[in-house]
C-alpha cells in the first residue's frame, strides 16, 4: 500500500473506531440486555407448558428465526411507516435486534433448563417452593452455567450482525466506514480497517467469555 493509504488509515481510525464505541457497542448491549429479557421469559413459558402461551412462544421463534436478520430491519423501518407508525433509526435497529436474539436465545435458555434433572424441580416443590420460586433459587442459577458459553457465542455474533443497521441509516461504525470510502474511493483497505475493529471488539468477549466460564467452573 501506497505513503497515501497508510495515512488514511491512519486518520480513518478514530473516525471508525469512535462510532464503533458510541454507537455499536451500545447498541449491542441494549439489544443483548432486552433480547435476554424475552427469551427468560419466553423459555419458561415454554418450559411451564401454558399452551396458549407455548404455542405463541413457539410461533414466535419460529417467524423470527425462519425470516433474514435484513428482512425484519426493512419490515420495521421501511414497512411499518406505510401503517401510520414511524420509528428512528436507533430504537428501530434496537428492536430488531432484540426480538431475533430473543428468539435464538430462548432456544438456548430452553435447552439449558431442560438439561437441569427434573428431580430439581421437584424437590423444589416438595419444600414449599413455588413454580417461579423454585425457577429463581434453584433451577436457573444451574442452567445458566450451562447457557453462558451458547450465550456468550450470541453476544459476540450480535456485534457483527449491528453492521446491518447501516441499512437502516444507523450511523454506527460500518456505515462511518461506507462514508469515508466513498470520500476516498479506497473501500478495501477501509473495510479491511473496519474488519480489525470488529475482531477486535469480538476478540475482547472472547476473552471476558473465557475469564467467565474459568469463574463459573469455580462454584
Amino acid at each position: 500500500m501506497t505513503d497515501r493509504v497508510w495515512q488514511l488509515l491512519i486518520d480513518s481510525f478514530s473516525q471508525i473506531f469512535v462510532p464503533g464505541l458510541l454507537v455499536t457497542i451500545p447498541l449491542t448491549i441494549l439489544s443483548f440486555t432486552f433480547g435476554l429479557l424475552i427469551a427468560i421469559g419466553t423459555a419458561l413459558v415454554q418450559v411451564a407448558d401454558i399452551p396458549i402461551l407455548k404455542q405463541l412462544a413457539r410461533f414466535y421463534i419460529w417467524v423470527v428465526r425462519g425470516t433474514p436478520l435484513l428482512v425484519q430491519l426493512y419490515v420495521i423501518f421501511y414497512g411499518l411507516p406505510s401503517l401510520g407508525l414511524v420509528l428512528d433509526a436507533f430504537p428501530s435497529a434496537v428492536l430488531v435486534f432484540s426480538v431475533n436474539t430473543g428468539a435464538y436465545a430462548a432456544e438456548t435458555i430452553r435447552a439449558s433448563i431442560e438439561s437441569v434433572p427434573k428431580g430439581q424441580l421437584e424437590a423444589g416443590y416438595s419444600v414449599g417452593l413455588s413454580f417461579a420460586q423454585t425457577m429463581r433459587r434453584i433451577i436457573l442459577p444451574q442452567a445458566f452455567r450451562v447457557a453462558f458459553p451458547p450465550l456468550s457465542n450470541t453476544l459476540i455474533g450480535l456485534v457483527k450482525d449491528t453492521s446491518l443497521a447501516a441499512n437502516i441509516t444507523v450511523l454506527e461504525m460500518f456505515m462511518a466506514t461506507q462514508q469515508i470510502a466513498a470520500r476516498t474511493y479506497e473501500p478495501f483497505a477501509l473495510y479491511c480497517l473496519v474488519a480489525l475493529v470488529y475482531l477486535l471488539f469480538s476478540t475482547v468477549l472472547t476473552k471476558l467469555q473465557a475469564y467467565g466460564e474459568k469463574k463459573l467452573a469455580v462454584y
